[in-house]
């Protein structure tokens, strides 16, 4: 929804004594500043210059000068994926809002929290076409939670502080605070806190009794129960009440692309990621279930394969806090609306009371998964061309750094990867474009989330393809003191694409091949370029090279630090559901997992 200001929120209380006069560019300041913010990320330009100037003296909030407002926006999303918190960009008319589009849409499809405040031209010359004009509000109105436009200086706190509002509760999304510059520059009584009032905004958080009564009895009477579990689960910070939702019922557990983290890897009931590239036995609990209990889930494509043939046999309980995803793609047999932690504080005990203290018996189901995690488990085989392998680099970055590091994928093959072979112990530990699929979104994304907790390890692990569409943000990194710690899987192609052109379309690989990689004609040579940004870079091509690469880059801390990791252009993602058929029809490459001979 969008709206001008002056319709969606009163205008404020009429100044008293106390009220101090400010800039409208000081109240945007003011606002950030006493809604908690920190630290924003930018980038200055003609309609959002105003701001910039009190920014400039103002302490309290870190303002991180990024070289392309897409960064900004990425790096805004990192940082609140990291935290919870809210994510704040700002950028000017036109161009610098359109280059927001990207990231703004990206945190619309994952529920991430973001705030954008951008500069708008004059009033009096909107509509004409003026230089650097773009209707931004309406640009964005169908990729965020709202979008406001502000004429006046009185109505900015009013418009800042309904934006944060609005972008922390509920189901967590992305608002557009849009500001003409005479807003900016007129001065207005600064009263805080302003009044809010947003009419039809009104989230749900306590689920209805009687449905939690009901999903408790499918619970206690299930015979191959799955909690199939979102990124919902991580936004509403639930993952202490998830495991002792598990605990109690004993059910297996599935964790999403969005989810990694949401549930421990080591724990007895996990079964890995579902989807088109998730683990055998994920893929298959959910598709065999007789009850699936969707957490903060929105059972997207990538999930379920062919709708109409998912899961035919479960009955499905489904919790979110947005009611616009219940049945949306799966009808839910018992619909819950409300905040998924709360839920699993109250299914849990009416678990309890509905299984009267017996435990669901489940271990046939058991016996079967256990049989799936023992035929099928992830592996992978050694390449044949004597580059590396992306799997095992991956693996090693996991467990030398270990689970309370930080790790922003950016979007293909090694994305899967680093799903599939990194072990995840805590939530907001696992940072990447889930929905929009965004490529270029994990060096500015590990960038906000270093900035967010600089005290944890924060990798970027982009692929080739996607370093090269963001990696200018390694001058904002090493100008800011950022040291995060960048894994270029570099199989000199656009992986995904190649993949399924040698899958699909007889192996005709059309303009996948990138030259960065292989050969001495790199091009870029990623070693020259991180070293001109003052980064330490690496290039890495031996087996025997990885790990001390690795332990190389986890002691430096002075500055970011960049490996090339030539991997083969050869190696696949497995497990994989074809698009459009059946979780039924998962193919297992078993000459991809070393437990297996190729003749079994």
């Amino acid at each position: 929804m969008s709206s001008d200001i002056t319709a969606a929120v009163p205008r404020p209380p009429a100044r008293s004594a106390s009220s101090p006069v400010l800039t409208g560019a000081q109240a945007v300041v003011r606002s950030l500043g006493l809604l908690g913010v920190t630290d924003v990320f930018g980038l200055p330009g003609g309609a959002i210059m105003p701001v910039y100037d009190p920014l400039m003296d103002d302490e309290s909030v870190r303002h991180i000068l990024v070289r392309h407002e897409q960064g900004a926006g990425h790096a805004a999303e990192g940082y609140a994926a990291a935290t919870g918190r809210i994510g704040v960009a700002l950028a000017t008319s036109g161009p610098g809002a359109t280059n927001l589009v990207t990231a703004i849409a990206d945190a619309y499809m994952d529920s991430v929290p973001l705030v954008c405040i951008t500069g708008q031209v004059f009033s009096t010359l909107m509509g004409t076409d003026a230089f650097q004009e773009a209707d931004i509000v309406g640009i964005t109105m169908p990729i965020t939670k709202h979008s406001f436009l502000v004429k006046r200086a009185e109505d900015i706190p009013g418009a800042i502080a309904a934006a944060f509002e609005i972008a922390g509760t509920g189901r967590p999304g992305p608002v557009l605070v849009d500001i003409t510059k005479d807003a900016q520059q007129n001065s207005a009584p600064f009263v805080w806190p302003p009044k809010i009032d947003l009419p039809g905004y009104r989230p749900v958080t306590k689920a209805h009794g009687k449905q939690i009564q009901a999903a408790a009895q499918l619970l206690a009477e299930a015979k191959q129960p799955v909690l199939y579990v979102g990124g919902g689960v991580i936004r509403a910070r639930a993952s202490a009440e998830l495991v002792t939702l598990a605990d109690a019922t004993g059910a297996p557990v599935v964790t999403t692309l969005m989810a990694r983290g949401a549930f421990p890897d080591s724990h007895p009931h996990h079964l890995g990621m579902p989807g088109m590239h998730g683990t055998v036995p994920a893929v298959l609990a959910l598709q065999e279930a007789d009850l699936i209990v969707a957490l903060g889930a929105r059972f997207d494509d990538r999930v379920t394969g062919k709708a109409a043939l998912f899961a035919p046999n479960a009955k499905v309980v489904h919790v979110d806090i947005d009611p616009a995803e219940i049945s949306k793609i799966r009808f839910a047999d018992v619909p819950i609306v409300g905040d998924v932690r709360d839920v699993l504080v109250d299914l849990e005990a009416a678990f309890r009371g509905a299984a009267e203290g017996a435990t669901p018996d489940i271990d046939q189901w058991w016996a079967y998964l256990n049989g799936l995690r023992e035929e099928f488990p992830l592996g992978f085989a050694p390449t044949t061309d004597g580059l590396l392998a992306p799997q095992h680099v991956i693996q090693r970055i996991g467990e030398l750094t270990g689970p309370e590091g930080v790790y922003a994928a950016g979007v293909g093959q090694h994305q899967m990867w680093a799903a599939q072979f990194i072990k995840y112990e805590r939530p907001n530990s696992w940072l990447n474009s889930g929905g929009a699929g965004t490529m270029g979104y994990a060096v500015p994304a590990a960038m906000g989330a270093k900035v967010a907790e600089p005290d944890r390890v924060v990798w970027a692990i982009d692929g080739d393809g996607c370093f090269q569409m963001t990696n200018q943000e390694l001058a904002t990194c090493v100008i800011n003191e950022i040291p995060i710690k960048v894994a270029i899987i570099n199989n000199s192609s656009l992986g995904m694409v190649r993949q399924w052109q040698t899958l699909f379309f007889e192996g005709r690989h059309s303009h996948t091949d990138l030259h960065t990689g292989h050969g001495t004609a790199r091009v870029p040579d990623f070693v020259k370029l991180a070293e001109a940004y003052g980064c330490l870079a690496i290039r890495v091509e031996r087996e025997d090279e990885v790990d001390a690469a690795i332990e190389l880059a986890l002691a430096t801390n002075d500055r970011p630090v960049v490996i090339d990791f030539v991997v083969s252009a050869d190696s696949m993602v497995w497990p994989m559901v074809p698009q459009g058929v059946s979780n039924s029809e998962v193919q297992y490459a078993r000459q991809h997992a070393p437990a297996f001979d190729e003749e079994d």
